[in-house]
């Protein structure tokens, strides 16, 4: 504690009432500069060799005539970043893309545009919280530990801003599926039991279900797009449970693929899982709706039991206080 005192005296005494802040500014600047190269080394990828065939096949014009339906992508600019915006362990990797997709964001670049998001919020805030610290500074009414908070503590809030914001679109999406589920059953019973195969029963229950539920039918869609391109699919409906994170989507994933299995009627087992899902659904309203007087509680002894006692008790009181004033002892 001693050194830091020193240090903090030392740099006042050179800089100014300012100097252990630009001290911790230029550090950090340093070791940023330090960093970067080291993440920035990136290793050959096995695919740049052919992406440099594809692009000079098309610069030569050796094309074939069908290629227009296969486009290639554009490069992604974060793509020279990649090994610093995306985590090297593979099951980290994996882990981050697959909370990404439960969350709604299934394009290629999302883990490195929210580790990106992440970088560059945090810098900014950082950036704010020294011109903030700068500010109050300026009068000398601040102290040491407070300017390091007023930096600190936005760069922490810029770095888990975009985590706090997947949470939220994540709780927000499967809450969405929740709902939706037990009607999309209902619809893919009618379509089954009307005659349609359980591939064209998903795409109907897609198409209807786009207005009222997006999100599920977003999950509907991508199976039905599965299904046509010749995927297996019993991978599609495990892909979709994984995709989707929900228990009671698994267990129906698993009905279904157990009902393709042993040959059984797909019909009898939406029936009676739709007939399940409804039952838990109005479980889950009744649950909330149980849940509202304990909820209720502390507000009402907050807002309500003061004022009554105040109306009750309080003239008793005044009329005590004013006798006692008015005794001659």
């Amino acid at each position: 504690m001693a050194f830091v005192d020193l240090v903090n005296g030392w740099l006042t005494d050179r800089l100014g009432p300012l100097g252990p802040l630009i001290a911790m500014g230029l550090l950090g600047l340093g070791l940023v500069a330090l960093s970067l190269p080291v993440f920035l080394r990136r290793r050959s990828d096995p695919l740049d060799k052919l992406r440099r065939q594809v692009r000079a096949a098309e610069t030569a014009g050796a094309r074939d005539p069908q290629a227009a339906l296969r486009q290639i992508s554009g490069p992604d600019r974060l793509d020279r970043f990649s090994t610093l915006l995306e985590p090297r362990d593979e099951k980290a990797l994996s882990a981050a893309r697959l909370r990404l997709i439960r969350a709604g964001y299934r394009s290629k670049s999302a883990v490195r545009l929210f580790h990106f998001a992440q970088f560059a919020l945090g810098l900014l805030f950082l950036a704010a919280g020294l011109v903030h610290a700068f500010v109050l500074n300026a009068g000398g009414n601040i102290g040491t530990s407070g300017v390091i908070l007023s930096v600190l503590l936005p760069g922490a809030v810029g770095y888990y801003l975009p985590k706090y914001w997947v949470e939220r679109r994540l709780q927000s999406r499967q809450e969405d599926l929740t709902n939706g589920f037990p009607d999309s059953l209902d619809m893919m019973l009618v379509c089954v039991e009307a005659g349609q195969s359980l591939d064209q029963s998903i795409l109907r229950v897609a198409r209807e279900l786009r207005p009222g539920f997006p999100a599920l039918a977003a999950e509907y869609e991508i199976v039905s797009n599965e299904l046509k391109a010749g995927k297996d699919r019993v991978q599609v409906l495990r892909d979709m449970s994984e995709r989707c994170g929900i228990t009671d989507i698994s267990f129906f994933i698993t009905v279904l693929i157990q009902s393709a299995t042993f040959g059984t009627s797909i019909a009898d087992a939406l029936r009676v899982f739709s007939a399940e899902m409804r039952d838990k659904r109005v479980m889950r309203a009744e649950e909330k709706a149980n849940k509202l007087p304990t909820k209720l509680t502390l507000g009402t002894m907050m807002f309500t039991v003061p004022p009554l006692l105040i109306i009750l008790i309080g003239p008793s009181i005044y009329e005590i206080y004013d006798t006692l004033q008015n005794a001659d002892f």
